[in-house]
């Protein structure tokens, strides 16, 4: 396994690793950090083609992360050490583990999706926060949601704090990006109704019927649901709130909502 060893500070390489940590870099050249041992593995064990991956034997190096860089090499990944000193630059973890990959990003259409004939979706809107919508990939993934479809973005699936958040089922979750119109003529065509979370609404989440062929649909962290979404959807339901807060964070939200689909529709 001979790699290119990197110590200086400098290093061009170590420059781009930085760079990739914002939005344009990362848009541009349609590539996206990944860092820490489970997300790699992740991404492996989904083949996603690693083109780079980052170690340092000074934060790690047990058998596991060993047969790791084994199996990313063996991929077509290549390799590089990194000093301590040169990894601590890279790692937008405050504590890291010394993994560290470059991925190309990859575009999921609508039309793209191979969906069961009782779809069950979730439709997020102008998520502002990385870590809400990674939190939120993780739980569409332990619902068993078939696809997150992601309207008007603010931040972009592959801000390095989604996939941190997302504990890497980024990898494994379907993810379209596209605009709430197109998103919500896509569904009405499939006849998949919507089912919109709000404070307003009169009807308890608990007491809708979230059977069969379902969107849930969220909205961002401090507008919630544009007023698009609050009149195109089929139902408007919202979360009882018994103390002062009038809303939950829109991630614990949509776990709550999700798993009670996930009680209707008898999912394991």
């Amino acid at each position: 396994m001979p790699v290119e060893i990197i110590t200086s500070l400098q290093n061009p390489r170590l420059k781009r690793l930085v760079r990739l940590r914002d939005r344009r870099p990362r848009d541009e050249e349609r590539a996206f950090l990944v860092e820490g041992y489970r997300e790699v593995r992740r991404a492996l064990d989904r083949k996603v083609p690693l083109d780079e991956v980052y170690f340092s034997p000074e934060w790690f190096l047990g058998e596991n992360e060993r047969a790791l860089l084994a199996e990313a090499e063996a991929a077509g990944a290549r390799l590089f050490e990194l000093s301590k000193d040169a990894f601590s630059k890279v790692a937008y973890r405050e504590r890291p583990d010394g993994l560290l990959a470059v991925a190309p990003q990859w575009r999921t259409a609508l039309a793209d999706l191979a969906l069961p004939a009782e779809p069950f979706l979730l439709v997020i809107e102008a998520i502002e926060k990385p870590g809400n919508l990674g939190t939120i990939l993780r739980s569409a993934d332990a619902a068993g949601v078939n696809a997150v479809i992601v309207c008007d973005p603010v931040t972009d699936l592959f801000n390095p704090n989604v996939v941190r958040a997302s504990t890497g089922v980024l990898f494994s979750v379907p993810c379209v990006v596209d605009e709430s119109a197109v998103v919500l003529a896509w569904l009405r065509g499939r006849g998949i109704r919507t089912v919109a979370t709000t404070p307003a609404a009169q009807a308890l989440y608990s007491d809708a019927d979230l059977r069969g062929p379902l969107a849930i649909v969220m909205g961002s962290e401090q507008y919630g649901l544009s007023d698009f979404w609050l009149k195109g959807a089929d139902l408007p339901v919202r979360i009882p709130m018994a103390g002062q807060a009038d809303s939950l964070n829109v991630a614990m939200a949509t776990l709550i909502t999700l798993f009670e689909a996930v009680r209707q529709r008898g999912r394991a």
